[in-house]
C-alpha cells in the first residue's frame, strides 16, 4: 500500500503523541471552528493512527443553525453532524476541542457540555478552544488563573463571563500549560498547526500545511483584529 505521507526523521513516534481526539458540539456551533482544525487532523491521520469522537448531549444530529431567538432572519441554511458519543458514553480522550459559535449565547443549553468539560479536563493531555469556545471553558472554571484569548468581536461579552481568567487581547492564539486558546474562527486553523508542530514536530506541521496549500500565520501575537476592535 502506498503512503500519502513519508514522515520526516524529526517526527515524533506514535507512542509519544496524542492519538484520541474529541470535539464537542451544540446547536449553533461555528462550522469553521470545527472543520478547520479537523481537516488538518484528517490529513494528519494519514500519517498517525488518530481516533475521533464527536460528542454532544444526545446522538441526534447537531446543526450549525442556532436557536430561533438567535436567528432573527429565520434562515434554515445549516449543516448537521451526527455525534458518535454523548457526554456520558465517550471513552477517555487525549485532546478535547471546544468550538465557538452563536449558539453558545444560549446559556441554558450548555449545562451538560460545561459539566463534561469539568469532568474530563483533569484527564486530558490537551484542551484546545476555538473562538468563543474559550468562553465555555472559562464558564467551566478550567481557565481560572490561566492566560487565554478569544474572538475579538465578541471580546467584552466573553471576558465578562469569567474575570478569574487572564484574558490576552492581542493574540492569534495563547498557550498556557496544556491549554491552547485561539482568537476568532479562522484562527483555529493556525492554532491547530502550531499545536501539531509542538506535539508531533514542526516539520510534520509544515508537511500537512503544504498538503492543504495553507499559508500559516506562525506568530501567535499577530492579531489585526485586536486593533480593528480597539483592544
Amino acid at each position: 500500500m502506498s503512503k500519502i505521507f513519508e514522515l520526516p526523521a524529526s517526527a515524533r513516534p506514535a507512542d509519544e503523541v496524542p492519538l484520541k481526539y474529541g470535539v464537542v458540539l451544540y446547536p449553533g456551533f461555528q462550522a469553521l471552528d470545527v472543520f478547520g482544525p479537523l481537516d488538518a487532523l484528517n490529513s494528519l491521520s494519514l500519517a498517525y493512527p488518530l481516533q475521533l469522537y464527536i460528542i454532544a448531549e444526545t446522538l441526534d444530529p447537531v446543526s450549525t443553525k442556532p436557536p430561533d431567538h438567535l436567528n432573527p432572519a429565520g434562515s434554515d441554511f445549516a449543516q448537521f453532524i451526527i455525534p458518535t458519543h454523548t457526554f456520558d458514553s465517550v471513552p477517555p480522550i487525549d485532546v478535547l476541542i471546544v468550538p465557538g459559535g452563536v449558539g453558545n449565547r444560549a446559556p441554558a443549553n450548555m449545562d451538560g457540555l460545561l459539566a463534561y468539560i469539568v469532568k474530563i479536563y483533569p484527564n486530558l493531555r490537551y484542551l484546545i478552544t476555538v473562538c468563543t469556545g474559550s468562553g465555555l471553558a472559562a464558564r467551566a472554571g478550567v481557565l481560572d488563573g490561566k492566560r487565554a484569548t478569544t474572538n475579538k468581536r465578541a471580546w467584552a461579552r466573553t471576558v465578562d463571563l469569567r474575570p478569574q481568567v487572564t484574558w490576552v487581547a492581542h493574540a492569534r492564539w495563547v498557550v498556557d500549560g496544556n491549554i491552547w486558546t485561539s482568537s476568532g474562527v479562522s484562527a483555529g486553523i493556525d492554532t491547530i498547526f502550531a499545536f501539531i508542530g509542538e506535539a508531533y514536530g514542526e516539520e510534520v506541521a509544515s508537511m500537512i500545511a503544504d498538503f492543504l496549500e495553507y499559508e500559516r500565520h506562525i506568530d501567535s501575537t499577530w492579531d489585526p483584529y485586536a486593533e480593528k476592535y480597539g483592544l
